[in-house]
């Protein structure tokens, strides 16, 4: 499956602007259109939202269409695209299709690089970096994202779920650090 992975890849880049997301959105999109993540870019974004990203990051490109997909609701979605919104590198509205993309991934059982289609935790941590770098900068423990990001959300609340006083003697230290590979 990788290698047809490989090959819906090279299609994105044979037709990628090269613009700073184009990467990372063309690994979400070929794994996306082999069924090797949780995620279909197309149900989170809008009809026009979509298209404008294609036309912005793949010129010129052919796609076939993907099978319908309807993500479940989630109640935190707004809560987390206003923490996302808080912290984002400039006033384009890509961003808001980058975090669109994000929380749907959170729908997904897996880690939320993989429920993105990404191929290592290490292109989240960039996409997240440049995207939104003071929020990316607040996890200097390199928590795993999808703890962190509702970690975050919970600290706006002032609500403190965490039974220890500090991860590093917390007896569930290896479900929010352990390795995600």
């Amino acid at each position: 499956m990788s290698d047809q992975r490989n090959l819906v890849y090279a299609h994105f880049l044979a037709h990628s602007a090269h613009l700073p997301n184009s990467e990372w959105l063309a690994h979400m999109l070929s794994s996306s259109y082999v069924g090797m993540s949780y995620l279909s870019i197309p149900a989170c974004l809008s009809s026009s939202s979509y298209q404008k990203l294609l036309d912005r990051h793949f010129p010129a490109i052919t796609l076939p269409e993907l099978s319908p997909v309807t993500l479940p609701d989630m109640p935190e979605k707004e809560d987390l695209f206003n923490l996302l919104m808080s912290d984002r590198n400039s006033p384009d509205e890509e961003i808001e299709w980058i975090a669109m993309i994000i929380i749907a991934g959170y729908s997904g059982n897996n880690h939320l690089w993989q429920d993105l289609g990404l191929w290592a935790r290490k292109e989240l941590t960039q996409l997240l970096e440049y995207n939104f770098p003071q929020l990316a900068a607040k996890n200097d423990q390199n928590m795993k994202w999808k703890k962190f990001l509702y970690k975050q959300l919970c600290l706006q609340e002032n609500i403190y779920i965490c039974r220890s006083p500090s991860c590093a003697v917390c007896v569930d230290y290896m479900h929010c650090f352990g390795t995600e590979e």
